[in-house]
């Protein structure tokens, strides 16, 4: 006997207010109940289920329906929630004009795809209203440089152990230097991307202030006027590998050098902040106010940052 369309509709309804509502279809009593065979409410789960997939891209939602072996029927699973939060949005979207990192074009371009994909539609006018000011007043960096893809081709090299060959425009003297380095990681530091990478030329390493370093070389991704990556692997121990994380806490303004301890005095308002800046700080006492704190750091960026303190970092 065909099957009446208005009876499916239902049928197919009440099971899926039934999985909403959190209970366990069993197949078996559902087809008793409304008078068809199991195979029918199969398809009718079936059907439940394109719908699911295909709600996906507006709710955000992953509601999958599977099989509970114990309770001998299916139920509703909720896996996790693709989409974020208008104040995640909004978060991310202040985070990153206020990075700085990219042209007015990049950013721009960017903010409308993070609102297009992870705002509902009905909500995507008042998180650019929020954001319209800023955006309208954003400042691109000087260098005015896209470079995004050159980023993902270098981080490729960095995942597959490649070598490059970079010509990178020097700062100190402006000249044009070429390299040919192990990619080691890229990181993002005060308005800019970097790469960090090991050299093998002991021609060149003649001229660093720290020589045998272990620690990789800056590089400003900005300033890498070309690069080629080569067909030559390196390979690196597991237990030599370079961790980026480690290296960041203990590095300020991407400044280069050799690793060193430095204790110094604290006499300012927020001792939280000093905390916050040198991931690696400790403190080792605290009397009337005045920190005495110690913390592990790469380079001479941290004099930088000790002489913006002015008289509330004395140094011991």
């Amino acid at each position: 006997m065909e099957e009446v369309k208005g009876d499916k509709i239902v049928r197919v309804l009440q099971i899926y207010a039934k999985l909403s509502d959190g209970y366990v279809v069993n197949k078996t009593q559902e087809a008793q109940r409304c008078g068809v065979n199991e195979r029918t409410i199969q398809r009718d789960i079936d059907d439940i289920r394109s719908f699911l997939d295909a709600d996906l891209s507006r709710t955000g939602n992953v509601n999958s329906i599977v099989y509970d072996r114990q309770h001998k029927g299916y139920r509703l699973e909720t896996l996790y929630n693709l989409k974020l939060k208008n104040s995640e949005v909004l978060a991310l979207c202040k985070i990153l004009l206020d990075s700085r990192a990219f042209t007015k074009n990049e950013m721009t371009g960017m903010l409308d795809k993070l609102i297009n994909c992870c705002v509902p539609k009905s909500s995507q006018k008042l998180v650019r209203d929020m954001i319209s000011n800023e955006e309208f007043h954003y400042v691109e960096p000087r260098h005015k440089s896209e470079f995004i893809d050159k980023m993902w081709d270098i981080g490729q090299a960095v995942r597959k152990s490649r070598y490059i060959e970079i010509e990178y425009l020097r700062m100190k003297d402006k000249e044009l230097v070429h390299r040919k380095v192990k990619p080691a990681a890229i990181m993002f530091s005060e308005y800019y991307f970097y790469l960090t990478a090991f050299i093998d030329d002991d021609e060149v390493k003649k001229d660093f202030d720290v020589l045998n370093d272990s620690f990789p070389t800056i590089y400003r991704i900005d300033r890498i006027r070309s690069f080629r990556v080569l067909e030559e692997r390196f390979h690196i121990p597991y237990g030599d590998r370079f961790e980026e994380g480690e290296f960041r806490k203990r590095i300020q303004f991407m400044y280069g050098g050799r690793l060193q301890k430095v204790k110094f005095k604290y006499s300012g308002l927020d001792i939280d902040a000093v905390l916050d800046r040198l991931p690696t700080a400790r403190i080792l006492d605290e009397e009337d106010g005045v920190y005495t704190v110690s913390a592990e750091v790469f380079g001479k960026g941290i004099d930088m940052w000790i002489r913006s303190q002015g008289e509330n970092v004395q140094m011991i």
